[in-house]
């Protein structure tokens, strides 16, 4: 029906720039056409107008515990939000890929996963052409693109988990660009001629996480040591979080004094986190009962990240350490990528777990309003009402002083309860081919390939895993989300090579005062990969899906869609638990 409409709209206009034409008169004789006795389409265009049928979903009140109260199509070109309670970085989070734009149709027919998965229908420089699991996921260009691309026709994603093998095949000159230069290969690259180095800024923490449920599977349903907060206190004191990052990080990167990077805001206020300290951590095992220690299991995936360059090493030094520090055994098990973020979020990992977190925005609501707010995963067990509290106050805060009271208190009771313990701000860098044009590196890891130009028909990315899939409303990991980066496309977004949003699928947006009704004019003309017409019930259906436990969509990979729930909180009709 929406394209039916559009065309009859498009006829309309047309007819009346003729008119204007045919009477020889410019744009300032517009008002004198509507004074034209014998128009019979403008009566039709307003009937087309009148006929469009706006979507609208809608929470019956704002009790049960999210941040959206509706969604509404206003026209065929204008979304308002409404939320419950104030959000000023609600521009950044709908920035956010996990937020894109897909069409209402499509979604209907994939009911919500199937093909969604493997091959999303949206708005960006590039589409999907082949997908083959295990080698290569190939895209090509978007003949329809709203923006300009200046890219390759064809865009092929590779990948490795070995960072020599990715420098290998650069400087073989197979791929034009990799991810994540291994920290000893640096140098290597900054003396290749044919070669050049991006570093990124390191926006993002390393973790080792906690299950703190009083009984785990993983001790035969026996007490979990590791739900007693002086356990995970002497943890995180008997661990040389110096040792690891001086032996196994590259250069730019730094031991956490706190989960958020002090670069952004509000990050570092409060206290800092414990020093290495083996006494005292012995005397605090001892007090929660554990004089001999205990054993445990470590769990983590072999995927190479920009807070994690090397993470085979990184678990056999934390196996060594908690042996010798604490005689606190650690088995480690190495598990895939996605099963491991699924186990992850849905609070399924025993023992101990290695993690970590990129900046998708410069936001506390970004790291900690994510991982530890009231609508955070089950990653790290029972949430903290201090934690949840304080958070829940500072992300309706706009200015960062007002904030500032809240996240310090939010930071030091995170060190107090201990749910994980932050290692490291990872340096890390990108390299590309010297002879590309336009290469960059991103401090949140969204790199557009579109901007980029090698002066050939294909342009090859290698990067440290396959996609999961490709449906990024359900996913968290940053291979599937750069590949989806090229793909589809948000409301906002974010300027090439910075952190500032601006404009993408909507031109402009406005906001009350009250910073809770956001109003998105969307840009017109804009088409899907498939040729249609990108309207309102587009944003609504794309988003209600995520934000309506009930809608039968609400599907996706996992169903776990952790990014709606950790940026604005419970999900409606969330079933009970």
């Amino acid at each position: 029906m929406k394209k039916n409409l559009s065309v009859l709209l498009s006829l309309v206009v047309l007819a009346s720039l003729m008119l204007a034409a045919c009477g020889g008169g410019a744009a300032t004789e517009a008002p004198a056409m509507t004074e034209a006795p014998a128009m019979t389409e403008a009566p039709v265009a307003t009937e087309a107008a009148m006929a469009y049928e706006g979507m609208m979903v809608e929470a019956p009140d704002c009790d049960y515990g999210g941040e959206f109260k509706s969604i509404e199509a206003v026209d065929e070109l204008t979304v308002k939000i409404t939320l419950c309670v104030p959000d000023p970085a609600f521009p950044s989070k709908i920035a956010f890929t996990s937020f894109a734009i897909q069409p209402s149709e499509y979604l209907e027919a994939t009911g919500g996963n199937g093909d969604l998965l493997e091959k999303p229908v949206g708005t960006g420089p590039y589409m999907v052409s082949e997908w083959v699991r295990g080698d290569q996921l190939v895209l090509k260009k978007n003949p329809n693109y709203w923006g300009e691309n200046v890219g390759a026709e064809t865009l092929v994603f590779k990948w490795s988990t070995e960072s020599a093998q990715r420098l290998l095949e650069l400087q073989s000159g197979t791929v034009d660009g990799i991810d994540n230069v291994g920290p000893d290969d640096f140098a290597t690259v900054e003396g290749d001629s044919n070669l050049a180095l991006f570093n990124r800024p390191a926006l993002n923490v390393m973790y080792i996480g906690f299950n703190n449920n009083p009984t785990t599977e993983g001790f035969d349903n026996a007490a979990n040591p590791l739900a007693n907060e002086k356990v995970r206190q002497a943890i995180a004191m008997g661990i040389d979080r110096n040792r690891i990052v001086d032996n196994f990080y590259p250069a730019g990167s730094e031991v956490a004094s706190h989960f958020t990077p002090c670069s952004i805001p509000n990050g570092c206020v409060g206290d800092e986190w414990y020093a290495f300290d083996v006494e005292a951590a012995k005397a605090l095992l001892t007090e929660a009962g554990y004089p001999d220690g205990f054993e445990t299991v470590l769990n983590y995936r072999d995927v190479v990240r920009g807070y994690l360059p090397d993470p085979n090493v990184v678990a056999q030094d934390l196996q060594a350490q908690l042996k010798e520090n604490l005689n606190i055994t650690l088995n480690i098990e190495v598990m895939e990528s996605g099963a491991f973020l699924a186990a992850a979020d849905a609070g399924q990992l025993q023992g101990l777990h290695m993690l970590g977190w990129g900046a998708d925005y410069p936001d506390q609501t970004n790291f900690l309003g994510y991982h530890f707010g009231a609508g955070a995963s089950l990653q790290f067990g029972d949430k903290f009402e201090d934690i949840t509290s304080a958070l829940e106050s500072g992300a309706q805060l706009a200015s960062d002083a007002d904030r500032a009271p809240f996240y310090e208190a939010a930071n030091n009771a995170i060190r107090t309860h201990v749910p994980m313990i932050p290692v490291a701000h990872g340096g890390s860098a990108l390299a590309f081919k010297a002879s590309v044009e336009g290469a960059f590196a991103s401090p949140l890891g969204n790199e557009e390939f579109s901007v980029m130009s090698n002066g050939t028909d294909t342009f090859v990315w290698m990067q440290n895993a396959e996609p999961i899939s490709l449906y990024c409303a359900d996913e968290t990991d940053g291979e599937s989300l750069r590949a989806c980066e090229q793909i589809t496309q948000s409301l906002l977004g974010y300027e090439v090579g910075g952190t500032a949003v601006v404009p993408v699928l909507a031109e402009s947006y406005e906001v009350n005062a009250d910073l809770t009704e956001w109003t998105f004019k969307l840009r017109p003309g804009v088409v899907f990969h498939d040729g249609s017409t990108f309207d309102a019930n587009d944003v609504v259906t794309s988003l209600s899906v995520q934000w309506d436990a009930a809608n039968p969509l609400h599907t996706g990979n996992t169903g776990a869609f952790s990014y709606w729930s950790g940026l604005f909180g419970a999900f409606l009709n969330a079933p009970a638990q």
